[in-house]
């Protein structure tokens, strides 16, 4: 009975619903824990004169709801469904970065990182919810991103970072979660802030990318003429990334700069999730002929145990070795660890660049319960307290780490993927 009261509750939410914080507490307060905090956590007063967070959030509730009936009515569905629960979730990082820190001479409250760890802590979380994978993907954008938009215009940022963005988060649902978010405080510059926000929607809609993300199908269909399905693969991914890196600006670049690697190229596949994610399964099914580099399978052989977590150094030199020469001779390879931090991913990736190999970052996200019970019937599990001290650690991957990426659900079911050309089948990374 409970379970479905839950559910409809946030079906409501998907048309004409408007409830106030509490309410929404007392329905996902159990799962999210971190929302039973907001109201302990303070915020600098010159900045956010309204007081504690959990008032804040409420705030920016009730003017998103006034957006919604006015000038966003048009936002109707899961696209409305994510938008009020990324506006009552954009600020619970905050309960674990805030923190006084002095600024220009002066002690201020400040909570930095806290959108991408409110991200990181709800990736797991809301897959225990009724939720589409689409309304879950929206709110990890629009919470991870919040920041952004502003950021973008005051520091004058690249065409290509908004290009970026737009791959990252709902770019119109970011714009009206942002201006909620203004209006849902008590500070003097509020309309140089809304200012900003006007200014980005002129550049975001000046650069195609206010109602879709960044896509090259279009422009590449016409491009590509007597290239094959790997080089088509090799050339898309590729321009992509550099057009939003701002390396190249025009797509046709790509083709030119890709003239020389194209036809014969390493894949290299970087996997990111939890023990007891199903790595090695997806593996197993989607990657045949690759060379495996497992952290696990070299901690045997140096160790004599995976289990045994001493020479770390020399096990990760002796892994960086063999990834070398495998993307030296152009073959195909997966690296096979948990990858939870973007610091580790960055190396590989980058690696991976340097050797002119197409690199896919794929990402296993499943119920947080199911990772559990999944762990426990691994052959080779980890206790509960490594598990947990994972998720803590964890660090939601960016779709713009790699050129291509991959989301694998439950049974290893796709949920998502960016930077592929082309419709999406399960030979498309070993499309060689």
């Amino acid at each position: 009975m409970k379970i479905q009261k839950n559910k409809d509750w946030i079906n409501s939410l998907a048309h004409q619903s408007t409830p106030d914080l509490d309410e929404c507490i007392a329905y996902l307060g159990s799962n999210i824990e971190w929302l039973y905090s907001l109201k302990n956590i303070p915020q600098d007063p010159e900045w956010h004169a309204e007081g504690d967070v959990h008032i804040h959030t409420n705030m920016v509730l009730n003017e998103l709801y006034k957006i919604l009936e006015s000038q966003a009515e048009h936002i109707q569905g899961s696209k409305r469904q994510a938008l009020i629960l990324a506006a009552l979730l954009h600020d619970v990082g905050k309960t674990q970065r805030t923190k006084e820190i002095e600024i220009n001479g002066v002690l201020r409250i400040a909570c930095p990182q806290h959108e991408s760890v409110g991200r990181s802590y709800l990736a797991f979380k809301l897959m225990e919810l009724p939720l589409s994978f689409d309304v879950i993907w929206r709110i990890l954008g629009l919470v991870g991103e919040h920041h952004i938009p502003k950021l973008l215009v005051v520091k004058n940022k690249t065409k290509g970072e908004y290009l970026s963005l737009s791959r990252r988060a709902d770019i119109e649902l970011l714009y009206w979660l942002e201006v909620a978010d203004m209006r849902g405080r008590i500070c003097a510059d509020l309309n140089k802030q809304l200012e900003y926000l006007d200014e980005f929607k002129m550049f975001a809609e000046e650069y195609g990318i206010w109602s879709a993300p960044h896509d090259l199908t279009d422009e590449f269909s016409v491009l590509f003429t007597t290239e094959n399905e790997s080089e088509k693969d090799y050339i898309y991914a590729q321009a992509l990334y550099e057009m939003e890196k701002s390396i190249i600006s025009l797509p046709v670049e790509a083709i030119a700069r890709s003239f020389e690697h194209k036809i014969q190229y390493s894949n290299l596949v970087v996997l990111c999730g939890p023990s007891g994610s199903g790595k090695s399964t997806w593996v197993k099914k989607n990657c045949e002929g690759f060379i495996l580099i497992s952290l696990d399978e070299i901690r045997d052989e140096v160790n004599g145990s995976r289990t045994i977590q001493k020479n770390r150094g020399q096990i990760l030199h002796l892994a960086k070795d063999r990834l070398k020469d495998c993307l030296r001779n152009k073959q195909d390879v997966v690296w096979d660890a948990t990858n939870l931090r973007s610091d580790f991913r960055k190396i590989l990736c980058d690696f991976g660049r340097n050797y002119k190999a197409l690199v896919t970052l794929v990402t296993f996200l499943l119920p947080e319960s199911e990772l559990f019970s999944s762990n426990k019937n691994r052959e080779f599990s980890v206790p509960d307290e490594v598990l947990l001290k994972q998720l803590d650690g964890y660090q939601f991957p960016l779709v713009d780490e790699a050129h291509r990426m991959y989301v694998v659900g439950e049974k290893g079911r796709s949920l998502f993927h960016t930077g592929v050309f082309g419709d999406l089948d399960d030979t498309k990374i070993v499309n060689q």
